[in-house]
């Protein structure tokens, strides 16, 4: 069993920072992928922003964060990071983290066992 908790989030303006953690609990957690979703308001589906593998050598992105977000992840602490950087107002969403019982990561929510409550960022000038 595995527990996120996500923290960090907050209003930012466009083109600007933000840093959001992710804390999970269990004794392997070297072994799962972990991945961070957002879901804009009014919207049904979780996006895919990134994913990386239970070592951290795999890091995935969706074309749209590309070169402005960084998934990082400190095993010895059980934690896990979104840099975002030059954010837009579309990236006004609440941001989860996820889990799956696997090394790889996957771009699918469907993938993912386990979930935190999720983090509220509001891209806002």
């Amino acid at each position: 069993q595995v527990q996120l908790v996500e923290s960090g989030g907050g209003l930012v303006q466009p083109g600007g920072s933000l840093r959001i953690s992710c804390a999970a609990s269990g004794r392997t957690f070297n072994s799962f992928a972990l991945a961070w979703f957002r879901q804009a308001p009014g919207s049904l589906e979780r996006e895919f922003v990134a994913g990386i593998s239970g070592g951290g050598s795999r890091t995935p992105y969706p074309d749209s964060v590309k070169g402005r977000f960084t998934i990082s992840r400190n095993n010895a602490e059980n934690t896990a990071y979104l840099q975002m950087d030059r954010l837009k107002s579309e990236g006004t969403a609440v941001y989860y983290c996820a889990a799956r019982g696997d090394y790889w990561p996957s771009p699918r929510e469907e993938a993912y066992d386990y979930w935190g409550q999720g983090t509220q960022v509001t891209v806002s000038s």
